[in-house]
């Protein structure tokens, strides 16, 4: 095993509740140091694109379509200029004027955008907002989800929170024609919301972390994890929203928030490899998915 598999692994096991979080994150500011914003709050959202643009196009089209009324949000994307597709989609959508929306575009060598937590750990330290949410390019804000978090947020100074509902598509095949009109030339997209049904989460997972501002502005996103901090050539899985966690010393405390919704996908298209190899993987996500489904069911 190499020497970041070990410490890959290590992590895994500390996240777990196996070693206390503040030897790693001792700068966590207590609930009574933390800002009790009211009135029109600042909301950044954190997203991440490399090779998924007909993915982010749901996600940008989300703000334009539904823009927020009673809150100010900026919209920063992480991604790589070598990504010419995404590229081009986030020329458009710069171009499209959006009251309170404004629009963050974040270039990153692509060895660093393959480590998510180093472009989420820049913008958590660097942020003015009051609240960040880190999420996936394929979430979409829709209908009162922004102005309702708004009012949920009010005087609120929890370290996390999450949606307590998310709308999730069937898992869709690269071929179905939702993910075919993301590929076309640059535009406001909608969907077909007939093709969501509700999932429940029971944590701040990945694409639902809303952190509160003081939170991130003190301890960025796992900033002392260096493993989680460098750069690699491949994607990496994103172990590090579990480790987020547990610096935070929390699950997430669960909001009523509408209008998340999630465009779940059976290809990754930040898969590299063997043909052979990736449709493999495909193939387990595909079981992963379904098996998670019954339980959710169950």
């Amino acid at each position: 095993m190499t020497t970041d598999k070990l410490k890959l692994a290590f992590y895994k096991a500390a996240a777990s509740g196996l070693l206390p979080a503040r030897w790693f994150e001792p700068d966590l500011p207590p609930l009574q140091a933390r800002a009790a914003k009211t009135g029109r709050l600042h909301l950044e959202v954190v997203s991440h694109c490399w090779r998924y643009s007909h993915f982010l196009i749901y996600q940008l089209s989300s703000l334009v379509l539904f823009p927020p009324q009673d809150m100010d949000v900026t919209m920063t994307v992480f991604y790589c200029p070598e990504d010419t597709e995404t590229e081009s989609l986030l020329r458009f959508f710069a171009e499209q004027q959006v009251q309170g929306v404004h629009w963050n575009w974040q270039p990153l060598p692509r060895q660093q955008l393959f480590r998510r937590s180093i472009g989420r750990n820049r913008a958590a330290l660097a942020t003015t907002a009051d609240w960040v949410w880190f999420t996936d390019c394929d979430l979409m804000f829709r209908e009162n989800c922004l102005d309702t978090l708004s009012r949920r947020l009010q005087g609120r100074q929890d370290a996390l929170f999450y949606p307590d509902e998310e709308r999730c598509s069937d898992l869709l095949e690269a071929e179905n024609p939702m993910l075919g009109s993301g590929r076309h030339i640059p535009a406001v997209l909608d969907i077909d919301d007939a093709i969501f049904t509700s999932q429940f989460p029971t944590r701040a997972t990945g694409p639902l972390q809303i952190a509160h501002g003081d939170v991130c502005r003190a301890v960025g996103y796992c900033r002392n994890i260096g493993i989680y901090q460098k750069p690699v050539e491949r994607f990496a899985k994103c172990h590090e929203d579990r480790a987020f966690r547990w610096l935070l010393g929390t699950r997430g405390t669960p909001l009523a928030v509408p209008g998340v919704y999630r465009i779940r996908h059976i290809q990754k298209g930040r898969y590299s490899g063997s043909e052979t190899h990736n449709q493999l993987r495909t193939r387990i996500r595909a079981l992963q998915s379904r098996r998670r489904d019954r339980r959710g069911a169950s």
